[in-house]
């Protein structure tokens, strides 16, 4: 099996508290950041950051439907790290300042691939499919967090 990761990121138009805050905010925001891809998303403990348990399925393909029941913790600051409790995926979120009341947001996903040749074909194609769903959370951050 080898590490596939699938990386994106985007530049937001407001400060690295705000949209760090917004992430974090599993209770609130968070649900409006989700595009189609995802569904059935329910908070079961916390709700802010560090702590929280969330659920979500995302639809990755017309196949290919990941059932998550995710942990969150905060290992430094500005960073948020997701790791599925049903799989080896874990995600990670990086807010970090990029010039004067901007923000650089990364999001990683790293987790386990298949072998064979349907792993030479998660390789190839997951993270490209994966980075343009992030890329519609992250546009979806920037309408909710610049003013």
């Amino acid at each position: 099996m080898a590490q596939v990761e699938a990386t994106t990121e985007r530049i937001v138009a407001a400060p690295p508290d705000d949209v760090f805050d917004a992430l974090a905010d599993y209770s609130g925001t968070r649900a409006r950041l989700l595009p189609e891809q995802f569904s059935e998303y329910e908070v079961r403990e916390g709700g802010d950051g560090e702590g929280t348990l969330v659920h979500w399925k995302l639809q990755a393909t017309s196949k290919r439907v990941r059932d998550c029941l995710l942990e969150v913790s905060e290992p430094t600051d500005g960073e948020l790290v997701e790791k599925d409790r049903n799989s080896s995926m874990v995600t990670t979120w990086r807010v970090t300042p990029a010039g004067e009341g901007r923000s650089r947001v990364a999001v990683t996903t790293v987790w386990n691939g298949a072998g064979g040749i349907g792993g030479f074909f998660e390789k190839t194609f997951a993270p490209k499919g994966l980075a343009r769903i992030y890329d519609a959370v992250l546009a979806r951050l920037a309408t909710e967090v610049e003013k």
